[in-house]
């Protein structure tokens, strides 16, 4: 990655992964993504805001030969995530007399996690600082966001907010701003939506404590640096708030043509509403697309076939992510077939206990849909549709 500046004696200093297309084994990467490493050069003491991915450790160290860095005091820890805090060992090898800033609590964890010896810590609280001499760098407690240990710092004389994953984006590019608003908008939904959104609830409190400082610039740990930061705080603001829009996601998967037909009709059905509609046929969608559609949707129709008395493993993969995800969702329900018997439904809603959800009663069939089974979703559309009005969507 190249070297940039953000402002005088502050450089960006991490590395683009270009080809990285899963991240911890899970989440596609469709974009690539950065690990961004922060120098914050003042009149006496030098600071390092977050390190990268261990794979990519000599393209740190290249950078700061590059810049001639003989001395670094302080390596500041906003989170103990290897893709941020890997490469700690190195720099303090490198530059033996660095303290190691960050909270009690990833403290903990970096020890724990790349045994870093209980001297090289300078742990800091709430609201606490430390000066470079010009420069100032404040230390914010921000809990799940998104682990327990996570804390943002604040340069204060030049207004860089440096959050560390929060309004980051998965978005590998080698232009050191965001140049169009737009282009970053759904890389960093999807970042949101696949990493941020289940801790919702506290991202809300912080957005609300960090309103009070007064930001320039936003330089997250992934993706390009915010010179407009009220676009991306905006954004946030809107994905963590209550607000739904009337929408319903239906992932789904059949096997034989059965709830394929089925979810189908209820799409037409709910197009003839009013409703935006967003099929996602699990066997062929991008998890990360169906995370992002879980974002403002206030209801979720998961449709299965019945596989050995129980959901198809497809369709039970969607109910966790949902679950897991914990999306702002309020309605929930399954349709589907069945050859024999089964207990689809009962295992699907016993997935769905982390969302605060009102279930709509199932359809559920046997064999291919017939006539009363048509009309028995087009019942389900209907009650979709009054639930909806009574959100006022």
């Amino acid at each position: 990655m190249a070297i940039h500046e953000i402002k005088p004696n502050i450089h960006s200093v991490g590395a683009i992964d270009w080809d990285r297309r899963l991240f911890d084994e899970l989440i596609p990467l469709p974009q690539g993504t950065s690990y961004n490493v922060y120098l914050i050069r003042g009149t006496q003491k030098t600071a390092l805001i977050d390190t990268v991915d261990p794979q990519k450790e000599s393209e740190l160290v290249d950078n700061l030969k590059k810049l001639k860095v003989d001395k670094i005091d302080y390596i500041v820890s906003n989170h103990a995530e290897q893709d941020h805090s890997g490469t700690i060992p190195k720099i303090l090898e490198m530059y033996p007399n660095a303290k190691v800033v960050t909270n009690p609590k990833c403290k903990t964890m970096l020890m724990e996690m790349l045994l870093i010896p209980d001297d090289k810590f300078m742990t800091v609280k709430d609201n606490d600082t430390i000066s470079l001499g010009d420069k100032t760098l404040e230390f914010i407690i921000a809990p799940w966001v998104h682990w327990p240990e996570t804390m943002l710092t604040f340069l204060k004389e030049d207004r860089i907010l440096f959050p560390c994953d929060l309004f980051g984006s998965h978005f590998a590019t080698s232009e050191p701003f965001v140049k169009d608003n737009w282009e970053i908008y759904e890389p960093a939904k999807r970042y949101y939506a696949e990493i941020m959104m289940p801790f919702r609830t506290s991202i809300k409190k912080h957005l609300e404590k960090i309103k009070e400082l007064d930001i320039e610039i936003i330089a997250p740990s992934h993706g390009p640096v915010y010179n407009n930061p009220r676009f991306i705080m905006d954004a946030y603001a809107d994905w963590v708030s209550d607000k739904v829009k009337n929408e319903v996601i239906i992932p789904f998967v059949s096997m034989h043509g059965s709830t394929r037909s089925m979810v189908d009709y209820l799409v037409d059905a709910l197009i003839e509403k009013g409703i935006t509609v967003k099929p996602f046929n699990l066997t062929e969608t991008d998890i990360g697309e169906l995370a992002v559609a879980l974002v403002d949707a206030a209801t979720i129709v998961i449709g299965s076939p019945t596989v050995l008395v129980g959901p198809h493993p497809s369709a039970v993969y969607a109910a966790f992510l949902a679950n897991a995800l914990r999306p702002k969702l309020r309605f929930a329900s399954i349709i589907g077939s069945f050859g024999w018997g089964g207990k689809m439904v009962e295992i699907i809603s016993g997935m769905l206990t982390n969302l605060k959800v009102e279930i709509i009663e199932p359809v559920i069939i046997k064999g291919y849909p017939k006539k009363g089974d048509f009309e028995a979703i087009d019942r389900l559309a209907d009650e979709l549709s009054e639930k909806h009005k009574t959100l006022n969507l």
